[in-house]
């Protein structure tokens, strides 16, 4: 192994990376494994729920992650954790429930094979789904609604209780995202309120957004209640939230996205979320958003990182059906590092200089 960079050097050079274990994603055992299994892949920095038993599982794999570097003789710089928060009805924030009672005896059960995170299963012996949805599993992409052929599954949306978690949690971590939508100034302000005596602890503060009328004046009438300024601010430009799985050309959508916030020069820094997947990368530095790049004064600003989420999350997912940690399984752990490597590393092994908007 090599000593990487840490996050602030990687967000600087334009190679942050960002694994998203999702805003409603709950399934210890995983969020655990995939926060050992990014973190020795090199991993800037790991989102998960805003909930403290995920949070301790997160940050036991990153504990795990250093350890077994430092076995090696590597120094592995400790990725930044994140927690998301949301201001409003937001896709990220909700669970899917149905009454699996009453499920037709002769269904296909479509909304069992479209799960991406496996949190719909059927009990052999009943036909019917212990509960209908295991919980814990389900991080609200929503496929299954459209699939159902009686109609019956719905969601049920969350808001993350800021004002009672603060205290406990946020010591706890490095980061807080916003997720927020175009109309919500009101909203937004309420939370950043609550989140105002805990910015100057945090490493960073990231304001989520997809696309929409109007967000790049959004955008900056929030830059507006954004005070105290967070030491660093991130512009997440969500393109097509929780679809990096589905295939090639879902990453469009943030690209363009992220051109948008780019050409509005937003002070901070933008990253590319929702829909992002292996072909990114590639896309970015066929339209000479990622270096090699010219430092010219004329030269234009850069996305500065890719966060990516249920395509990072299925490309390991065959090697986290399980309950055990993988550190105790080498056999499993390295093979399931070298799946992680082979998502992170394209975007590290970019060269090109800084990439903060408005320089």
């Amino acid at each position: 192994m090599r000593n990487l960079p840490n996050p602030l050097q990687s967000l600087q050079s334009g190679h942050w990376f960002k694994l998203i274990c999702g805003a409603s994603y709950q399934h210890l055992p995983a969020v655990r494994n995939l926060a050992l299994a990014y973190s020795l892949a090199g991993a800037d920095c790991i989102d998960v729920a805003a909930d403290a038993a995920v949070v301790a599982e997160a940050r036991a794999g990153v504990q795990a992650a250093i350890q077994i570097a430092a076995e090696k003789g590597s120094a592995l710089a400790r990725p930044w954790l994140m927690v998301s928060l949301n201001d409003g009805e937001d896709p990220h924030f909700r669970k899917a429930v149905f009454d699996p009672a009453r499920c037709p005896a002769d269904c296909a059960r479509p909304c069992e094979a479209i799960c991406p995170a496996g949190a719909i299963v059927f009990n052999p012996k009943s036909g019917f789904a212990n509960g209908g949805v295991t919980a814990e599993r389900c991080y609200g992409c929503g496929r299954c609604l459209p699939v159902c052929p009686i109609g019956q599954i719905e969601t049920r949306s969350q808001t993350v209780p800021l004002a009672t978690l603060a205290p406990t949690l946020l010591p706890q971590v490095d980061a807080v995202e916003i997720h927020t939508q175009v109309g919500r100034v009101v909203e937004f302000t309420q939370l950043w309120n609550q989140l105002r005596p805990w910015v100057r602890q945090l490493q960073l503060v990231s304001v989520s957004c997809p696309d929409g009328a109007g967000v790049t004046d959004y955008l900056r009438q929030l830059y507006a209640q954004i005070q105290p300024r967070p030491a660093i601010l991130i512009w997440q430009a969500d393109g097509r939230p929780m679809s990096g799985d589905i295939g090639k050309g879902t990453t469009h959508a943030a690209i363009r996205l992220g051109q948008k916030l780019l050409t509005a020069g937003l002070p901070g820094y933008v990253q590319l979320a929702g829909g992002t997947n292996r072909h990114t990368v590639e896309k970015l530095q066929d339209l000479g958003l990622l270096g090699p790049a010219q430092t010219t004064p004329d030269r234009p600003p850069h996305i500065a990182g890719i966060a990516y989420g249920s395509f990072a999350r299925s490309l390991l997912m065959p090697h986290l059906e399980t309950f055990t940690t993988l550190e105790t399984m080498p056999d499993l752990l390295w093979p399931t590092v070298r799946l992680a490597r082979s998502l992170v590393q394209p975007l590290k092994l970019v060269a090109r200089p800084a990439a903060q908007v408005g320089r």
